[in-house]
């Protein structure tokens, strides 16, 4: 899982981020006219220009999220920065396009093709013959064998995150002269085409020792448009130099400066002239498309002067009455404060004139998540139920409609919309329908209205949960008190992390007074006598309420109370507007939830991996090869040699063994068409399982100044940072663009 920025596949698999029983599978379309995969929902935004039409040289100032702990996309704690910086600098056989599928890469592959699948699947590469490292060596065989032995696994000495598809490599060798690899495969692997996608050099890959250590804060030997300057962690930035040595397009811009920058600093860094380009969130993106909008006149806003004369005025007016003077000067001296505050939010309103938000849809999508191991929820029909009573239509019109972005939600888990893998088989669970969503809950021995036993509570776990929320409630007030508008011009509330975090203003949209509708504890799922609507607790045979429908259900004395975590901090507005608005929904068939709010630090690793949670929202990407990556996020958990439960990637901890034989089926299978079938009818059987309900695309919003072209939001395609740059003052217009004296001329 990745918030901010998709990277390459080696980041996004490592990173984050009961069976269907008798159920009907609907029929599944092949590729066709008529193929389900359609058009993306929303193209790239990168204010395209021609070569021609770019200056050459100047710095780009790209904000990122961190200055990564290694440069090799292939170790676990490599990030979304690393795989930004692989992009640029490192060879890829095969790089991503609109559509989010594979396409061979010709500054590096000039052909690839399966020459042989019986007795062994035989590859060979046909390498470009000018592709060289930037030492002068030729790229050849013998960095692909290092980089298979490397992450084959059957060598422990490397520190690898993954093997998925090299240990399928039974021999990397020389072809018929030095621009050929051949590459022989044990067993068949579709996904061949995502392997060596970056490829490091025999110098990183030969020996464990280089592995580990050697690529972590430098890259001796590259070969992409960019090579590695310099990691500077006390300045927080990477910087990437144009290559002398590169034979493609040269680089336009001289220089990139990858800065990291918290989203909660990024407005700033924009208005104060260092970022030129930086993903943003909803309420960021909203101050820069006002910023650009006409003003009339030159008031500015909240009328600091008005203010500084009602402060004067005021302290008149304490004088001549007798009034604490004291007094008087505290309420000056705050007047004063907004009245700053007001100007510096007037300024950065004019300086985020010369920008503009690029926007489309992130190669991900957000989910809600349904943690099947144990209690109500590892039972299918309660998790069909709470999947029946989703609209996920207006979930993704909640989200996506404000930011002007199409708003259908995701049919599929394991592609999106424009993908050839895509079908929408959300028809395995069926449409969303409250009476069904009743049905299966009483099924389930979940009835309205029935009894609920008091129990006694774990007194200091609610002190210290209380003492928990306190403490949180505090810093939100804190982080939220006089926001909205120039009162705090702030810099908006950060957007997801790497696992995706919305924006937050500490209230539950789905009720009018803003509180959770319910109060439930501990969220061990009690409800308290008196806390239920009337009649919920009459005796037997007693006639039910007008509105026995959205009663509380119960079970054996116990009300259905989901926990349902949250991370809490900037950034998680989005998700509280979408848990909200489940919340409210699964209300209406009787289930409650108790919305936890957690650190964002401790969210996904204390919570999610570990399995602390029955709901929760987080997103996943989707990659051009899914049965090789979406296969650990949905394979059946199986039991360990200790007793312990190995989920791989699969955190809600649903899985059937048809849905792994399916997968096993697609990755060992040449044909696309058949492989599409296959994943398709994987995807079915994820939805009948109800184990996570994929709700919307992620929303890609970028903040670009006006005269940069061929950079934003870049959707499903890879960035060609050659192509990158600033216009030239002969294209910009006659008058040229906003702020573009300060862009493209320094570090």
């Amino acid at each position: 899982m990745s918030h901010d920025g998709i990277g390459p596949r080696a980041v996004l698999r490592s990173v984050a981020f009961l069976t269907a029983g008798m159920l009907t599978v609907p029929a599944l379309a092949g590729c066709g006219s008529d193929d389900p995969a359609g058009e993306p929902l929303a193209g790239a935004d990168v204010a395209g220009a021609d070569r021609s039409d770019i200056a050459d040289g100047g710095t780009l100032r790209w904000a990122v999220d961190t200055v990564p702990d290694t440069l090799n996309t292939f170790q676990a704690d490599a990030d979304t920065t690393t795989a930004r910086i692989a992009e640029a600098v490192l060879p890829s056989m095969y790089r991503s396009d609109g559509r989010g599928r594979a396409v061979r890469n010709a500054d590096y592959l000039a052909s690839a093709d399966v020459v042989d699948t019986e007795p062994k699947q035989v590859v060979v590469y046909r390498l470009a013959q000018q592709a060289v490292w930037s030492d002068g060596r030729e790229i050849g065989a013998a960095d692909f064998a290092a980089q298979w032995r490397a992450l084959s696994g059957k060598d422990t000495a490397y520190w690898t995150a993954r093997n998925a598809g090299y240990d399928r490599i039974e021999k990397v060798e020389r072809g018929k002269n030095d621009l050929e690899v051949k590459v022989t495969f044990s067993r068949p692997y579709a996904d061949w085409k995502s392997l060596f996608s970056p490829l490091y050099p025999k110098e990183v890959m030969g020996t464990p020792d280089s592995f580990n250590d050697g690529a972590r804060k430098k890259l001796k030997v590259t070969a992409g448009p960019f090579t590695v300057d310099k990691v500077d962690t006390k300045e927080d930035e990477v910087v990437l130099a144009r290559n002398p040595r590169w034979w493609g397009r040269t680089a336009k811009l001289q220089k990139i400066v990858l800065r990291a920058v918290p989203h909660d600093k990024r407005v700033s860094a924009l208005s104060d002239g260092t970022l030129d380009l930086a993903e943003i969130d909803p309420e960021a993106a909203r101050r820069i498309t006002v910023a650009a909008l006409p003003q009339e006149g030159n008031t500015p806003l909240m009328g600091p002067e008005a203010d500084r004369s009602a402060a004067d005025a005021l302290h008149s007016w304490a004088v001549a009455n007798g009034s604490d003077e004291d007094a008087a000067d505290e309420e000056i001296s705050a007047r004063e404060k907004l009245r700053k505050k007001a100007e510096k939010y007037a300024r950065q309103q004019k300086a985020l004139g010369g920008f503009e938000v690029r926007k489309s849809l992130e190669p991900a999508y957000t989910q809600l998540a349904l943690n099947g191991a144990e209690g109500p929820l590892s039972d299918e029909r309660v998790r069909r139920a709470v999947a029946r009573a989703l609209d996920r239509e207006d979930i993704a019109g909640a989200v996506l409609k404000p930011l002007g972005l199409p708003a259908e939600p995701v049919g599929s888990h394991l592609a999106l919309s424009g993908q050839a893998a895509y079908a929408d088989s959300s028809g395995a669970l069926g449409k969303p329908d409250a009476k069904e969503a009743r049905a299966l809950l009483s099924d389930a021995g979940w009835e309205p209205g029935g009894p609920v036993k008091e129990e006694k509570k774990d007194t200091k776990k609610d002190e210290d949960e209380e003492a928990a929320g306190s403490e949180a409630d505090k810093e939100e007030k804190e982080d939220t008190k006089g926001s909205g508008g120039p009162e705090d011009p702030g810099d908006g509330d950060g957007d997801d992390g790497t696992y995706i975090v919305g924006e937050g203003d500490g209230k539950n949209p789905g009720t009018d007074d803003g509180k959770a509708p319910h109060d439930s504890g501990t969220g061990t799922g009690q409800l308290k006598q008196g806390g239920a609507p009337a009649g919920a607790y009459a005796p037997k045979g007693t006639a039910a309420p007008a509105r026995a429908d959205t009663a509380p259900v119960a079970k054996d004395g116990k009300a259905l109370v989901l926990r349902f975590v949250l991370p809490s901090g900037p950034g998680s507005k989005t998700l509280e507007t979408v848990a909200g608005r489940i919340a409210t929904m699964l209300e209406r068939i009787g289930i409650r939830t108790d919305i936890a709010k957690v650190d964002n630090d401790s969210y996904f690793k204390d919570h999610i991996a570990s399995g602390d949670f029955d709901l929760a929202l987080y997103s996943w990407p989707a990659t051009a090869f899914p049965a090789t990556d979406a296969r650990p996020v949905y394979s059946k958990p199986v039991a360990a040699a200790d007793g312990s439960l190995n989920v791989e990637q699969n955190w809600t901890r649903v899985g059937t063994d048809q849905v792994d034989q399916l997968f096993d089926q697609a990755i060992a299978t040449l044909d696309d068409s058949e492989r599409r079938d296959l994943i398709r009818k994987a995807d079915s059987r994820i939805w009948a399982a109800a184990g996570s309900i994929p709700l919307y695309q992620r929303p890609q919003l970028v903040a670009a100044r006006e005269n940069l072209a061929n950079a934003g939001a870049f959707g499903f395609a890879t960035p060609v940072y050659e192509d990158m740059g600033f216009l030239k003052k002969s294209a910009q217009g006659p008058e040229g663009s906003p702020g573009a004296e300060n862009s493209g001329s320094g570090s």
